[in-house]
């Protein structure tokens, strides 16, 4: 207490200690204490009862939801399920009395609701269609809108959580804490930044960056409108490396690992379109003829793809070559052996009928892959470049990538999803172009969506704030018609990014001529 306080006065509050600091001060409480417990379960409240994550139950995981009835998951069952992991594997770390829980401690803890709301909130920037829909906004947003960083999903969804949403109480943003929001950053950095680097040698580049020489990096989680606000939100973390996640963030990245390779599989199992003898095919090939594989040069396993055994040749190859720290090629034979028997042998040998057997199968499977994993968590207080510092060990890495490799060739790779997703693609470059078009009219801009025209606003305002204040982040030409086209697109982008399945279906029906329906119901 200062010598002027009066007796019984209120002491003078505290500093808002690091993590707790939201970018806005806000009120505090009637009667509570200055900051209070209870910041980090405010922003997982905001998270779930916001917009863009009841949204999340309308857009597609892999598999679309028509494909075989409500069994099927979808963005939010995926992202609770995430949470679900995450808080487990967070709670059990913050109770580890053995090494795991003293290196946890030596980082400065671990706290379960952090983690449950990066887990809730890492999908909020998924568009339309899954990935598939990231990849065509990414590629019309270079090609066609003017913004050199494009689209990504989790550089959409920090600019959710920092601009697009509201929480009523600040004019954009949910206000999250400085916690919350860093430990969404699971690729710290902007796309751009990389692309002036000296290039770095596979092994030695953070995991998703990639071969950024041409575009910039492949995955990211900032956007160069958001990147001052990284930067204070990193600043809470002075011992954080440059490329590092927050012990929070790293254990929602594992979470994610481990739902998407066995969840995405019950799916799969139950959409009838993973195959006993296609899989097993593959599997029982490579550990056949793994020593005949190794003499073939990549060229052979490229012209021979098809062939059973070269494609999980071909994953082994890549590991090895982008994960020298941990790729073993006993762990990975083993991992072969163990999908083989578990998935291949087991599993896929009772066909999915909706009876009970086939419902104890795929539970019984999904209960002890999960446990497998989460008993293979670990933590590393000085993680490699492209590792986190609560991660998988070394053989449950190697089966969360052999149970991927499922996933991408018997699923990713089938020629009728391909054809869906054909379609699904010009769906988005129907909203893309129309909206874009709308807005260039000058007879007719003023009747677009109301939402769409102030985002645009919005937008090339700050396009301009960030040519004024940060230059040397923008790329390309940053004239006033550049600015006002760079804000448009983003607009644009936002816009379609934050629709569902079928709204992206209903209105680009809408906009093209396709239907006439005089009232939407949609987001317009």
């Amino acid at each position: 207490m200062s010598s002027d306080a009066t007796p019984g006065s209120p002491a003078e509050p505290s500093p808002v200690p690091a993590r707790h600091r939201r970018e806005i001060a806000e009120p505090l409480p009637e009667g509570g204490v200055p900051y209070p417990s209870f910041d980090f379960r405010t922003d997982l409240e905001r998270i779930r009862f916001s917009p863009y994550f009841s949204r999340l139950s309308a857009v597609t995981q892999v598999v679309p939801q028509t494909s075989a009835g409500p069994v099927i998951h979808n963005r939010l069952t995926h992202s609770i399920k995430v949470t679900a992991v995450a808080r487990e594997i967070a709670v059990t770390l913050a109770n580890d009395r053995g090494e795991n829980g003293r290196r946890i401690l030596r980082l400065g803890g671990c706290e379960p609701v952090v983690v449950q709301a990066a887990a809730s909130a890492h999908d909020l920037g998924h568009p339309p269609f899954g990935h598939l829909g990231e990849q065509v906004l990414d590629r019309l947003a270079r090609q066609e809108l003017g913004l050199p960083e494009g689209f990504e999903g989790n550089a959409q969804t920090f600019r959710i959580l920092a601009a697009l949403d509201t929480n009523g109480l600040t004019p954009t943003g949910l206000n999250l804490t400085a916690a919350v929001r860093a430990a969404v950053l699971k690729y710290p950095w902007t796309r751009l930044e990389w692309r002036d680097r000296a290039p770095l040698p596979d092994g030695e580049r953070p995991r998703g960056v990639g071969d950024a020489r041409a575009t910039g990096a492949h995955k990211f989680s900032v956007y160069s409108l958001h990147a001052a606000e990284v930067a204070r939100v990193r600043a809470a973390y002075p011992g954080l490396d440059p490329w590092q996640q927050t012990v929070e963030c790293s254990v929602m990245d594992v979470a994610d690992d481990i739902a998407y390779s066995i969840h995405d599989l019950d799916d799969f199992y139950r959409a009838g379109v993973l195959q006993q003898t296609a899989v097993s095919g593959e599997l029982r090939a490579w550990l056949r003829d793994e020593d005949t594989l190794a003499e073939r040069s990549d060229a052979e396993l490229r012209e021979r793809s098809r062939t059973p055994g070269h494609g999980l040749e071909t994953l082994w190859r890549r590991m090895r070559r982008r994960d020298p720290w941990i790729a073993d090629p006993e762990a990975f034979r083993l991992a072969v052996e163990q999908v083989s028997i578990e998935l291949g042998d087991t599993l896929l040998a009772i066909p999915f009928d909706g009876g009970g057997e086939a419902e104890r199968a795929i539970t019984a499977f999904t209960a002890r892959w999960l446990d497998r994993f989460k008993r293979g968590i670990t933590v590393d207080e000085s993680p490699n470049v492209r590792s986190g510092v609560v991660r998988l060990s070394q053989q449950s890495w190697h089966d969360v990538n052999v149970l991927k490799f499922v996933h991408t060739r018997f699923v990713l790779d089938r020629p009728d999803l391909a054809t869906v997703q054909r379609g699904q693609g010009t769906v988005i470059e129907t909203l893309v172009r129309g909206f874009t078009a709308w807005l260039q009219d000058p007879d007719d801009a003023a009747r677009a969506p109301r939402r769409l025209l102030e985002s645009m606003d919005v937008a090339i305002e700050d396009y301009a704030l960030l040519r004024r204040e940060h230059p040397n982040v923008l790329s390309g030409p940053t004239d006033d018609a550049s600015i006002i086209r760079r804000g448009r697109g983003r607009a644009v982008i936002d816009y379609v990014a934050s629709l569902s399945d079928s709204q992206a279906l209903s209105i680009a029906a809408t906009i093209s001529g396709g239907s006439d329906r005089l009232w939407s119901t949609g987001a317009l």
